[in-house]
């Protein structure tokens, strides 16, 4: 069943991703074996974008932040694991379960392109900024600002935000993933809660995006 949905591009029509605009832009996909999140090369347009994680105490502005990470999860496997050794029985049954869904948000310095966790993948500048959007619409605002999780972070470099939508073992991190992915214009497979059937999807259904 999981190869078979796999195998079924995500849509069906070769055409999807084609504006008729070059692939000049480059974004990461970042996987472990469970989970996966989308890096964004930190530009203008990315900080313009994103300025309103600002008054969370995220210095997106910040010299020297050259990509900014997100990822979306279930509440509680996300934020009280921040490690494999952090793996408790409650968190890992919500994951299976339902659970309410948060938004992880950090900033990095450069990102080894080499590193086996690591993908690029080349989409046009419209499909960036779809991508974009897609990530935006999926914080929960007030008063037109992403609601910060108070207390919840790994580090002084990110943080953890209200998100919409439910996580469950078939609405997971990874099928978010794949759902911005395909705003972007890169073709998934129907349905891909692992990051490997995402990553073999990507090369299944996909020319030209890199690796």
């Amino acid at each position: 069943m999981l190869i078979l949905c796999t195998l079924l591009p995500r849509p069906f029509s070769s055409s999807f991703g084609g504006d008729g605009k070059p692939p000049t832009r480059e974004i990461l996909l970042l996987a472990n074996p469970i989970h996966t999140d989308i890096a964004l090369p930190v530009d203008d347009h990315v900080r313009a974008a994103f300025a309103d994680l600002i008054p969370s105490g995220l210095p997106v502005d910040m010299p020297g932040v050259e990509y900014l990470i997100i990822g979306w999860g279930g509440r509680s496997f996300y934020i009280e694991t921040p490690t494999w050794s952090d793996i408790r029985p409650l968190p890992v049954l919500k994951a299976l379960t339902i659970d309410r869904s948060v938004l992880h948000v950090s900033i990095a310095g450069a990102i080894d392109e080499s590193h086996p966790s690591v993908r690029p993948l080349m989409i046009s500048q419209e499909g960036r900024s779809r991508m974009i959007a897609a990530i935006r619409e999926s914080f929960v605002r007030d008063g037109g600002l992403p609601v910060p999780i108070p207390g919840a972070a790994y580090g002084a470099d990110d943080a953890f935000f209200e998100a919409n939508g439910a996580f469950n073992a078939f609405v997971g991190c990874n099928t978010w993933t794949a759902a911005v992915l395909r705003a972007g214009g890169v073709r998934t497979g129907w349905w891909t809660p692992l990051p490997q059937l995402l990553d073999l999807s990507v090369d299944l259904h996909n020319s030209g995006r890199g690796r």
